[in-house]
């Protein structure tokens, strides 16, 4: 049952997620830059970015099905493990005389198929470990673990690189597989595993999307969120070529942590306070001070009002996204929670991939179509994904079905047991 005990255990999953995201940043980071020294093309780096997350996102539902036929901490420790092997090719590639677009590639989305396991099996365990009552604050630490990516790994690598080289990185982003393996063997020791109906797998798919569709609230704002990852997307793969362009990695990561402190800073309020109602009201606002921050982001190139844009959006992301789960994860059966976490992250982060497929495209196409270079280019862009980013933050209060959401939950005020 939910408690302090079982709390106790989340943080402990919690730690080893935060070092797996701080290890997951060093790669993300010391291979764009090694992209973009290579080719100079944001359309390079933005395919990277495309290779991590696009298995990730094909795979979830059956890997949130999964986590609801077999034990979800046994899934989280393979798929941290295994997602190892990628990295490690491309280190051995780098190795062996410097590794090719292709091999990154392949590398990365090799690694990017076995973390597929985690999401949905972590997404559900957060449920069974915690009360109702915790999930907000939860919801915040989870969002803390996320943002160590951006604000503990970019100065990090910046500082690596300048004394070593990418695969110092790897090497480290490897090492954080075992630790993290380990917190979850730790947490899963001692845990009760409840045997599931072994039903058949269209049967339990078919299961999985009524319980994210059976509400029309539940499924409109899954569908919203959609759209709006794609304006955030934008944001996050062209905000590096953007400074790139007129500055060196160093100076990226400096942007990328100072900007990254705005996460902590909510991340930190939402851990010891938590949003203690009017959730979509939360939402609505993040998302429009988050579009705001965008426009001021492409402004010019001044590392000083890119840092404070920057830090103005990473501030937003916590409460948007806690305040998103909240409003989800109460409407939906303890049950169901892998399968719909499942369909849940296919659907609302579906507009990634666009993001990640079209936006360096496009800055590359804008910066040579106007002469102005790539950086400009992805100001551009970035700045118009801003103001309809702005828009969508009001069409999300507007609709009648999403704000009932915060009244009618799935009403289960009693602590979860523990599968």
């Amino acid at each position: 049952m939910g408690g302090k005990g079982n709390f106790r255990r989340f943080l402990l999953l919690w730690a080893g997620e935060l070092v797996s995201s701080v290890g997951s940043g060093l790669t993300s980071f010391g291979l764009g830059v090694y992209v973009f020294e290579q080719t100079g093309r944001a359309a390079d780096m933005a395919l990277i970015t495309l290779l991590a997350f696009l298995p990730t996102l094909l795979l979830s539902v059956p890997a949130g099905v999964l986590a609801d036929r077999y034990d979800r901490r046994l899934l989280m420790m393979a798929g941290d493990g295994c997602s190892a092997v990628g990295i490690l090719l491309i280190l051995l590639c780098m190795c062996g005389g410097g590794a090719s677009l292709t091999e990154i590639c392949v590398g990365v989305t090799v690694s990017a198929v076995f973390s597929s396991l985690l999401e949905p099996s972590y997404r559900a365990t957060v449920t069974d470990l915690l009360a109702r009552e915790e999930y907000s604050r939860a919801g915040g630490m989870v969002s803390l673990a996320g943002s160590a990516r951006y604000l503990i790994s970019p100065v990090l690598a910046g500082a690596l690189l300048t004394v070593w080289d990418v695969r110092l990185l790897l090497v480290l982003d490897i090492a954080t597989f075992f630790l993290t393996v380990a917190c979850t063997a730790a947490v899963r020791k001692g845990l009760e595993t409840r045997a599931a109906e072994r039903e058949p797998f269209s049967a339990a798919l078919r299961t999985g999307w009524q319980a994210v569709t059976e509400k029309r609230g539940v499924f409109l704002l899954i569908l919203l969120a959609s759209v709006i990852t794609c304006l955030m997307g934008a944001f996050q793969v062209l905000a590096e070529p953007l400074i790139l362009d007129f500055a060196g990695s160093a100076a990226l990561g400096v942007g990328e942590t100072v900007s990254a402190a705005g996460m902590l800073v909510s991340g930190v309020y939402l851990g010891v306070r938590g949003i203690r109602g009017g959730y979509l009201k939360v939402l609505s606002a993040s998302l429009a001070a988050a579009g705001a921050a965008m426009v001021l982001f492409g402004l010019k190139e001044n590392l000083c009002l890119i840092c404070a844009a920057g830090f103005l959006f990473f501030a937003m992301l916590p409460l948007a996204n806690n305040s998103l789960d909240f409003l989800v994860r109460t409407n939906i059966a303890d049950e169901l929670q892998g399968r719909a976490w499942g369909f849940i992250g296919f659907l609302s982060q579906v507009g990634y991939v666009v993001a990640y497929g079209l936006a360096g495209v496009l800055a590359d196409g804008i910066g040579e179509r106007f002469q102005i270079g790539v950086g400009r280019g992805a100001a551009a862009v970035i700045m118009a994904s801003g103001v309809l980013l702005g828009m969508m933050a009001l069409a999300v209060y507007s609709v009648r079905a999403v704000r009932e959401l915060e009244t009618k939950g799935a009403g289960n005020e009693n602590e979860n047991p523990v599968e």
